[in-house]
């Protein structure tokens, strides 16, 4: 019996314990009025996926591949959760990793979160953007080949910044505020809310699709049942407007698989993105 309670209590330990995750190689903070800590104040749950439960100061985190030729592209990775918390690390600095593999470099934005804050999310996505073109020399970075990648509501916000480039939604600060935040190209991994919630079929009225909109990259399954009009939606407008894009559809994976492997075909979708962004940044050479 004692076996058994040492058991529970290990597993409740380790349940409880942070989890280790890589370390940016830069932290800045996108507002001024709200700096970082010493130590990060955000509200953190631990399980077999790290949950940000509340960002109290938006930030965006900078990892740095180390295989990376000069002036390489950057992809401004946007975790999902609902616009209530954020998979910090199941679609954040897992993406991240990856993404240094493959020659790569990568931005993790902690969006405002929770309260379901879409208009404060898009704030942080269009000032992220602006940072990191600023900061593009200085890391390594082709200014001209930054994208976005987004995984369901983290998805959502990167369609909506992709849509919504054209002038900042709040006023702007400093010389970063003057570069432009419209993504080079765009990846939406199971994307959320790009419907009208009274009709699947139309897209988002804040969705709006132009023939300067980045191409794009989507990854859906059909068993995603409330949410795989997202995907149809972007993809129909994007080819309304005669922009570049590729749907990936599977049968079955479900929601929030980030890329974890799994007996699933869409366990492969790194291999078949990571291909397509470097041919999309190639074409920018």
């Amino acid at each position: 019996m004692k076996s058994v309670y040492l058991a529970l209590f290990l597993l409740l330990t380790l349940a409880a314990a942070p989890i280790e995750t890589p370390q940016p190689d830069e932290q800045l903070a996108l507002w001024p009025d709200r700096p970082l800590l010493e130590k990060s104040d955000d509200e953190v749950k631990y399980s077999n996926i790290i949950r940000i439960t509340k960002v109290n100061r938006p930030a965006i985190e900078f990892y740095k591949s180390k295989t990376a030729k000069p002036n390489a592209p950057a992809v401004v990775i946007f975790p999902g959760g609902g616009y209530n918390i954020l998979a910090y690390d199941l679609e954040g600095t897992e993406i991240a990793e990856w993404l240094n593999s493959i020659g790569i470099h990568a931005v993790i934005v902690k969006y405002t979160v929770p309260g379901n804050q879409r208009e404060e999310a898009l704030k942080d996505a269009q000032r992220a953007l602006g940072i990191v073109r600023s900061k593009a020399k200085e890391w390594g970075i082709n200014p001209h080949q930054i994208g976005v990648l987004g995984f369901s509501a983290g998805g959502h916000l990167a369609a909506n910044l992709s849509t919504n480039y054209q002038k900042r939604n709040y006023k702007p600060i400093d010389d970063a505020d003057k570069l432009s935040c419209r993504p080079d190209f765009t990846v939406l991994i199971y994307p959320a809310y790009i419907y009208q919630d009274d009709d699947k079929r139309k897209s988002a009225s804040e969705i709006k699709v132009t023939a300067q909109t980045p191409p794009a990259f989507i990854v859906q399954t059909l068993d995603d049942r409330r949410l795989v009009d997202s995907a149809f939606n972007y993809t129909r407008d994007l080819k309304d407007a005669k922009v570049d894009a590729e749907l990936h559809l599977y049968a079955k994976g479900g929601h929030g698989y980030g890329m974890r492997p799994s007996d699933n075909p869409v366990s492969h979708w790194p291999r078949l993105c990571g291909a397509w962004i470097k041919r999309t940044t190639a074409e920018k050479d």
